[in-house]
Formats: C-alpha cells, structure tokens, sequence
C-alpha cells in the first residue's frame, strides 16, 4: 500500500494549531467524505481520518504538523495528486494561520523586492 507523509513545521502555538487542524478536518469531511476523529492530548493532539480505501492520522503540535496517511490499492494509483491536495489544504490554512503582523512584514518586503 501506498503511503504519504506530510510535515510542516510552524511557529502558531499548540492553541492556534488546534484550531486550524480542527478546520482541516471540518473541511476534509466536507470536500473528501473522511470520518474525523480529534484525540485532545497535552502537548500534541491526533486528527484520525478514515474513508474507503484512505486512513490516517494528523498529529498537532505546538511546532509542527505531520500526516501520515494510508492509501488502499485502487487509491494508490493516485497518490501524487491526494498529496498534492492534501498538501495544498494544509498549506492554506497554515498560510491562513499566521499572525497579521507577519503577513504584513512580509507583504512589504515583497514590495521592496519588486521596487
């Protein structure tokens, strides 16, 4: 079976990772018919996701996100876009994360660059 691993480390804070691993799994039931399950622990929680032929787990922590997921064998031939997707997703939202005086520094130092 095929599998994929995704991590991303971050500087949001075990609170704030929380939130956004709870909307990722919101919208993974929505948009990919997984069942989700958030296992609260105290330094780290555990998103469990499982649909026919896809489970896996998403662990959140204070610094870092990592998935691991298990794809059956009809949904392994398309591993490389369910990762693509999945890494798409999180990324949103982890970019969705940060706090405002971040974006704007770099908003501005992308301006900078482009002068």
């Amino acid at each position: 079976m095929p599998d994929i691993h995704i991590h991303r480390d971050h500087d949001l804070g075990l609170v704030r990772a929380r939130e956004i691993a709870w909307k990722w799994a919101e919208e993974a039931e929505k948009k990919f018919e997984m069942e989700c399950t958030v296992i609260e622990g105290e330094d780290s929680d555990t998103v469990e996701f499982k649909r026919s032929g896809v489970s896996g787990e998403l662990v959140v922590a204070a610094d870092h996100f990592d998935l691991q997921a298990r794809l059956g064998f009809l949904m392994g031939a398309f591993a490389g876009t369910i990762q693509g997707e999945i890494e798409k997703n999180l990324d949103a939202l982890l970019a969705g994360g940060k706090p405002a005086a971040k974006k704007a520094a770099a908003k501005k130092a992308t301006g900078k660059k482009g002068a």
